[in-house]
């Protein structure tokens, strides 16, 4: 019996921090790298390891090798043949403990309808956790196995004798798992926040002193002012005519 105190609970694959990839042999001299973009999967692992549980699930049209071309061919039916089976799937029969943070995984391996038995070697990382809360463990590791085990075939013979896609590719395991975390889990904190509340001593409420009365006040009568008397402006004086002063005769031009 294997105790697991520090992974205890179910885990689920955080695909935004995680990579399934794969990489294989073109040509005979160069390695192309690709990984698939829609994984899920969780584990549930058991106080006693062997009680333990993991489930994966791909889906095969999110295959990325950075190659449209090469892309377009893989989900073809060459290849993965996305349109008849859509998804591959690990589940897994045994998870074994064989050094202190190392691990087998050992299960089914379902690749277009065809399911083979797999162990996969996994690294346990660290556990740790994030600022937002979340208690992450990290898992590492590589599996290489053989294609044409899952009905996948297809290849081009070279000049040289060769091939052009080896039948060997390298499963990639980069894994970060977060550990969910139940409603129960929560609960003693606030049960205990709600006891404390609850022995508390309730304040006794102050005496209230009723207030006086208040008295009414009038406000005083406004403040009548005298009339003021207008005073009388003296008569302008009147203009003086044009002609006033002058002779007759310098007014109309005569002399």
């Amino acid at each position: 019996m294997t105790e697991t105190p520090g992974l205890t609970g179910h885990w689920d694959i955080d695909p935004a921090h995680s990579r399934l990839g794969f990489s294989t042999r073109h040509a005979m001299v160069s390695r192309v790298r690709g990984a698939f973009n829609d994984v899920t999967g969780s584990a549930d692992i058991a106080e006693d390891l062997s009680d333990s549980t993991a489930t994966v699930v791909i889906k095969t049209a999110s295959v990325d090798t950075r190659s449209t071309d090469r892309d377009n061919h893989l989900r073809s039916a060459d290849f993965f043949d996305v349109e008849t089976y859509p998804e591959i799937r690990f589940v897994s029969s045994a998870i074994d403990e064989v050094d202190e943070g190392s691990y087998i995984v050992t299960g089914d391996l379902t690749i277009r309808d065809m399911t083979k038995t797999v162990s996969i070697p996994l690294e346990l990382i660290g556990i740790e956790s994030d600022p937002f809360g979340n208690l992450r463990a990290g898992l590492e590791g590589t599996r290489r196995i053989d294609r044409k085990d899952w009905g996948v075939t297809w290849n081009t013979k070279l000049d040289s004798g060769g091939v052009l896609v080896s039948d060997k590719l390298t499963l990639e395991f980069e894994l970060s798992l977060i550990k969910k975390v139940d409603s129960e889990d929560a609960a003693p904190a606030e049960s205990a926040e709600t006891t404390a509340q609850d022995e508390a001593p309730t304040p006794e409420p102050e005496p209230v002193t009723e207030a006086a009365p208040a008295t009414e006040a009038f406000p005083p009568p406004p403040l009548v002012k005298p009339a003021e008397q207008s005073a009388e402006k003296p008569a302008e004086p009147k203009p003086e005519s044009p002609s006033s002063g002058k002779p007759l005769g310098k007014l109309f031009g005569l002399r």
